[in-house]
């Protein structure tokens, strides 16, 4: 779109928006398009939030999970009646939410904050598996569930993990196959993933 007929701060809006995953152009001229038309409110709402999101949100120091600022360790791990011996290891803090949803899993989560991928150039120390190791030992964990989806990537992360194990005696789980490959578990649907944690086999 020729920028002599867009306005500056709406072209600015469009390129900004274009960035997000899966939003093209078009999509990004739609959306910015919507807001300007919109009540001014909408747009100052989205604006506050954006403003407040690195500020008022960060990483659990224990499961990497993403909690409030006020917040010390994520909730769930802090939960008395939540088992700490069982851990769900998945990739990303929103895949906990996913798995949340089921109401079937009351063990604690491990977010590694992605998959080894040498292509994208993630290696393993870009991810928390020393945090991981560190809390079996300390947790006396018995299960880790490796709940991420079926890839390359996350064969390659699994066979790291159990290499980075060495002699500790802990039970390695995964979903069951009922996960279509390549499927994300954040847009999962419950059912499936209720079976698939019910029906997890031992690696």
């Amino acid at each position: 779109m020729s920028s002599s007929i867009v306005p500056q701060a709406l072209g600015e809006l469009i390129e900004a928006l274009a960035q997000l995953p899966g939003v093209g152009t078009r999509s990004a001229e739609r959306y910015a398009y919507y807001l300007f038309k919109s009540a001014p409110h909408k747009s100052l709402k989205i604006e506050n939030s954006l403003k407040d999101l690195h500020s008022k949100v960060k990483y659990c120091p224990v499961s990497f999970a993403l909690i409030s600022d006020d917040q010390v360790v994520s909730p769930l791990y802090e939960d008395p009646e939540r088992d700490k011996s069982v851990v769900a290891v998945v990739a990303d803090p929103f895949d906990i939410m996913a798995l949340e949803a089921t109401g079937a899993y009351k063990g604690t989560y491990h977010s590694l904050g992605g998959l080894i991928s040498p292509i994208d150039n993630i290696s393993p120390e870009q991810l928390h598996i020393n945090e991981l190791i560190i809390r079996i030992k300390k947790d006396k964990v018995k299960e880790l569930i490796f709940a991420a989806n079926t890839s390359v990537e996350s064969e390659t992360t699994l066979l790291y993990i159990i290499q980075a194990l060495g002699e500790h005696k802990v039970q390695i789980t995964r979903l069951a196959r009922g996960l279509p490959v390549g499927a994300e578990l954040e847009y999962t649907d419950q059912i499936t993933l209720t079976s698939a944690l019910e029906g997890r086999q031992s690696v």
